[in-house]
């Protein structure tokens, strides 16, 4: 069977050649502008195409506000903290996630607590999350969510948009609410992912997406904080950017802040980006339709986009029998030089989260058994 689809994704793609798991496509204004900013003399963290590229990702997603930074694990760090993320909190999250999810909890110098994730998302579960706090959470006299194992206060949820797939956020978000915990949402991957005809990181106060090389579109590095909430738009613009108080001449600073806002270079290029996002976005769902047609013929099942959501399918899943049959298509198809990965390694399993409060992941562990993401670039060929 995987040779057989060794030669199907190489008949996809039209090579023989290597096919990566996600290669960036530069088919439009990329250099025009890039030219431009570099013409501009404004090729750091001030210039226009910081503002356009703020306006392009809010005007897409509906968010009011939009504030760039250098990466998105920046911008999650950001999101946390302004979520009221600190020292000896906590944040419940999913183990089924890249480590910049955890890392990012950590720069805030609170802890991750590791739910089970949904079979039919790969994200992070409420049914887990309402049994975990049904058990643990308590609301107390400060109006907090405060954990009775660990005495520590629960300051927020965050879920992660696994491979662009949508969590279950309405029914998340009405458990956080019932528990007075703030929603982040981790949409790193899911830039053009709707739930209910509304876009991912939308649902809580704030969150953050990735323009990393690897994205359904990239800015190089890159990352998004998105919020509704002009205050907290603000805050972040300001501490992004060394928390400097404007002034013509003066250095002045009323906080700690961070050097982490974006480069107008690179805004540049995510200006141009999302002028092919629609068209990137209708590419990469034929090439799912494709995946999930010849998994149908060949009794090989593919990640389909949850009931009452739209996936951007940023990488593309098989689901395999189990991780007998996981290994033996990895090994197959990177043989033949067509790139194929199974899921990170389960965040409870790294070593500096040992200790973490954690459910038993039964879901997760079986998802990482079984995973194998696939060639998901939207430059193909019919």
């Amino acid at each position: 069977m995987f040779n057989n689809f060794v030669r199907f994704v190489q008949e996809m793609y039209s090579t023989t050649e290597l096919i990566p798991l996600h290669a960036p496509q530069f088919n439009g204004n990329e250099k025009k502008y890039l030219l431009e900013a570099i013409d501009s003399t404004f090729v750091s963290s001030v210039g226009e195409f910081v503002d356009k590229f703020e306006h392009k990702v809010a005007e897409y997603t509906g968010v009011k506000y939009a504030v760039a930074t250098v990466n998105g694990t920046a911008a999650l760090h950001m999101a946390l903290q302004l979520s009221g993320v600190r020292k000896d909190t906590e944040v419940i999250t999913q183990s089924l996630t890249f480590v910049a999810t955890c890392n990012a909890i950590y720069y805030c110098n609170a802890k991750p607590i590791f739910i089970d994730v949904d079979k039919e998302t790969l994200g992070l579960s409420p049914v887990s999350l309402k049994a975990f706090l049904e058990e643990y959470g308590e609301l107390r006299n400060d109006g907090c969510c405060w954990n009775k194992k660990s005495n520590k206060k629960i300051a927020a949820c965050l879920p992660m948009h696994t491979f662009g797939f949508p969590v279950r956020l309405q029914e998340i978000k009405k458990i956080c609410d019932d528990y007075h915990i703030e929603l982040v949402e981790d949409a790193a991957e899911s830039l053009g992912s709707l739930y209910k005809n509304k876009h991912v990181g939308m649902f809580g106060k704030i969150s953050a997406i990735s323009f990393n090389g690897n994205k359904i579109i990239t800015s190089g590095g890159g990352g998004m904080i998105l919020t509704n909430s002009k205050e907290l738009a603000i805050r972040a613009k300001h501490l992004t950017t060394t928390a400097k108080i404007a002034h013509r001449w003066n250095f002045e600073h009323d906080d700690i802040g961070y050097n982490y806002r974006l480069p107008n270079l690179n805004a540049a290029l995510g200006v141009a980006q999302m002028e092919e996002l629609p068209e990137r976005l209708a590419s990469k769902r034929i090439i799912a339709q494709h995946y999930q047609k010849w998994g149908d013929d060949y009794g090989l099942q593919f990640m389909r986009e949850p009931y009452e959501t739209r996936s951007n399918y940023w990488l593309n899943v098989a689901l395999t029998q189990d991780q007998q049959q996981r290994d033996i298509m990895l090994e197959v198809t990177n043989k033949h030089d067509i790139m194929t990965r199974p899921t990170w390694s389960p965040m409870h399993k790294l070593r500096m989260n040992n200790g973490c409060q954690r459910d038993e992941l039964i879901n997760t562990l079986w998802i990482h058994e079984r995973v194998v993401n696939v060639p998901s670039s939207a430059h193909f060929k019919n």
